[in-house]
């Protein structure tokens, strides 16, 4: 398409969608605000969103990059969720001290632990740019569109950053027809409070996740420290715990169905835009391409962690976030076909065709150009997720993959000081490459995932090493047997996993023997092939993307007129609200809005890796030792409640307030019946899985003895 569609949203009281459907942007959270106060919302716009007072937005924090926390006291304390904190417990755990499996609670602050690596980052401002970027963007299309983004970016955030006292980003949305830039000021002194025992962060494991009726504590507690200014200051003994700009006070009230919900937090990655073409596309190619890729190194890595403790720990965190997204897709893929949204997709697109037509559009075209161009990129579409998610899969082959550079530098005949530049480069990587290898598990994936390769991806697509190498030397007759000896050979002669050799060998002068190596020459084998005929294609498919949903988009607010339409997610701070509601997935099936400790007890299992419980746990249950945190209407200890609110990867450990602006749970979850909803929600049975408050303060009190984090909470009965 050849016209940039600009549009500009315009307040209005009248909806396209219902209020609990969509993630907003809290800048323009005025826009709803009278449909949230019909809810039942009390608080004010202000009191949301403010960049002079202190707001909801000054309690929410992007937490690690993938998650969302909230500050839960005037000393920094936050709350998220136990598979966001999942990754640092792990890492500060040990066989001897293993947080992870029995849970943390620094009894004050000076045992805290320091999460290398973690940082958080705090809302300071939103900003409309869209006049900037769009006149210095102009006509230009395609990957000219990418660059001169990123040039009239690096000069918005130049100035906004003020010499490094905030990072910035300009951000996307309606696929660049609007532009928006978020400020920020990032904490990197970020400790570790407390964390429940992992058979309660994590009970139900991969059997109940994504699933409701829930009981699973996902929780887990941080604290921010800065500089005696309240300012960001690396990590120092003299740090003191931040001051927030605002805290969410602590509701033990409980919730009852019906009641106003809020949840506010950094959705990462909606495509509620996405045309039937990429429906089809998700259903039939991607998703179950990497189903089955994932499937096959989950059941690896199982058998090599169950054989010993210390492997279970070096690789829980990663084992963790292939297994979530693992059982994602296949929940997507089911739900896309079940809900029918392929065809609802092309009802809509009919309506949009029709719509474009009678309105002389420029976009009255758009849908044949979407067909052409998915057709001519399904052809390596497979091709492109088994280079990620297969040939990628294995430790050795990424940093066989970082030679690239420096391959090129010794091509072209670059300086020695260069080399040894990349050399160093290099040298940074592998440490953080190998840092949690477990070399025969490696092999055995290094194995099994090039198999796959090989056998899925047609043989006009394969690598040089395949023919040269590997069936050259190895055979043909037996496919597994010649990828195991070729594995073996690669790993027993491969200087790569020896630090001694590979201390020597990389520099300069000896740079071409590390370019000999097996692992290097198989890496870069692959990664030539990839990037010499299949990048391009995929880049091609990329850009003209870009402009068709540029242009789609632009359309469909032209189409929506003055009615309010919500834009994707990009990890950018938004709101969304709804209400606390029970639902039905099926004929005769009904689920309720809550969970209690009772369920938790039916569903524990001795012994189980899932459903266990500690014996202190089980006790507590079975005396029903609830304290204050009992459901005074129901005398139980509620576990989990679900929310109508519209979340998405990235709102785990958003805060879910109630009306009053308190906090009442941790979201944690979707539900099985609408894994659909990234690319189209569903009012029926689109569902937010959270933690109550209530349960999480009970393991945190009784459980974990940490009476002293609830005295500096404001807590609210």
């Amino acid at each position: 398409m050849k016209k940039i569609i600009l549009f500009f949203l315009f307040i209005s009281s009248q909806f396209i969608v219902r209020a609990d459907e969509g993630m907003w942007l809290p800048l323009l959270i005025s826009q709803n605000y009278d449909a949230m106060q019909k809810m039942g919302l009390k608080l004010t716009a202000e009191q949301i969103y403010s960049i002079n007072n202190g707001s909801l937005k000054d309690a929410i924090v992007h937490f690690g990059g993938g998650c969302t926390a909230e500050v839960i006291s005037d000393k920094g304390l936050l709350l998220t969720n136990h598979h966001c904190g999942y990754d640092a417990i792990a890492t500060l755990s040990s066989v001897s001290n293993n947080y992870l499996m029995n849970g943390f609670m620094a009894n004050s602050m000076d045992q805290e632990l320091p999460a290398p690596g973690l940082s958080v980052r705090f809302l300071v401002r939103i900003e409309d740019v869209t006049d900037k970027v769009s006149a210095f963007i102009g006509d230009a299309y395609g990957a000219d569109v990418e660059k001169k983004f990123d040039e009239i970016s690096k000069k918005i955030t130049k100035v906004s950053n003020e010499d490094g006292a905030y990072e910035s980003d300009v951000k996307s949305f309606y696929a660049g027809n609007k532009y928006y830039l978020f400020v920020y000021q990032r904490f990197t002194d970020v400790r570790l409070v407390s964390a429940p025992p992992e058979s309660l962060g994590k009970f139900g494991g991969d059997t109940d996740n994504w699933m409701w009726p829930r009981h699973t504590c996902d929780f887990s507690m941080f604290r921010v420290y800065s500089n005696n200014d309240n300012k960001p200051a690396p990590y120092s003994i003299n740090n003191r715990p931040y001051i927030p700009k605002h805290h969410l006070p602590v509701s033990l009230k409980g919730v009852q169905e019906n009641d106003y919900a809020m949840v506010m937090g950094y959705p990462g990655r909606t495509t509620r835009y996405l045309t039937s073409y990429g429906v089809d596309l998700a259903i039939n190619v991607s998703n179950p391409s990497v189903v089955k890729i994932r499937d096959k190194r989950l059941s690896i890595m199982r058998e090599e962690m169950e054989k010993d403790p210390a492997v279970d720990l070096q690789y829980a965190s990663s084992y963790a976030q292939l297994a979530n997204y693992w059982k994602y897709f296949i929940g997507q893929t089911e739900q896309l076909k079940n809900l029918h949204i392929e065809e609802l997709k092309q009802d809509e697109e009919d309506e949009f065709v029709k719509w474009a037509k009678e309105n002389d559009s420029d976009v009255k075209k758009i849908m044949p150009d979407f067909k052409k161009a998915y057709a001519n990129y399904r052809p390596y579409a497979k091709h492109a997720t088994y280079y990620r998610e297969a040939f990628m899969a294995s430790a050795l082959t990424k940093l066989g993959a970082s030679f690239e550079q420096v391959g090129k530098a010794v091509e072209a005949n670059e300086s020695a000081d260069s080399i040894e530049n990349l050399c160093k480069k290099i040298v940074a990587s592998r440490k953080s490459i190998l840092k949690n290898i477990n070399v025969e598990l490696d092999k055995k994936v290094f194995a099994a995932l090039n198999l796959m390769f090989y056998q899925d991806i047609p043989k006009g697509q394969h690598p040089d090493i395949f023919t040269s190498e590997v069936f050259e030397k190895y055979g043909s007759e037996n496919w597994k047997k010649t990828f195991d000896d070729y594995t073996d050979f690669v790993y027993q002669n491969t200087a790569l996993l020896d630090s001694a050799k590979f201390a020597t060998l990389c520099h300069a002068d000896f740079i071409r023997i590390l370019l000999l190596d097996p692992a290097v020459q198989h890496a870069l084998s692959e990664v030539k092939n990839y990037k010499e005929y299949y990048e391009p294609k995929i880049n091609d498919f990329t850009y003209e993307m870009f402009d068709l949903n540029r242009a789609y988009q632009g359309a469909l607010l032209e189409k929506a007129n003055n009615k309010l339409m919500y834009p994707d997610a990009n990890s950018t701070m938004r709101v969304t609200y709804g209400k606390v509601s029970a639902y039905a997935p099926k004929d005769a099936v009904s689920f309720n809005y809550y969970t209690t400790a009772n369920g938790l007890l039916d569903k524990y299992k001795a012994g189980d890796k899932e459903f266990d419980l500690q014996p202190k746990v089980v006790e507590l249950l079975k005396t029903r030792n609830y304290g204050p945190y009992q459901d005074k209407k129901l005398g139980e200890l509620v576990t989990c409640f679900i929310t109508t609110d519209d979340i998405t990867g990235g709102n785990s450990g958003s805060p879910v307030i109630n009306a009053d602006g308190e906090l009442i749970g941790t979201a944690f979850d979707g539900n099985w019946e609408a894994m659909s909803g990234d690319i189209a929600f569903d009012k029926r049975y689109k569902r937010t899985i959270c933690a109550d408050i209530r349960y999480v303060l009970w393991v945190v009190d009784k459980v974990l003895d940490g009476r002293r984090l609830l005295d500096e909470m404001t807590v609210r009965n």
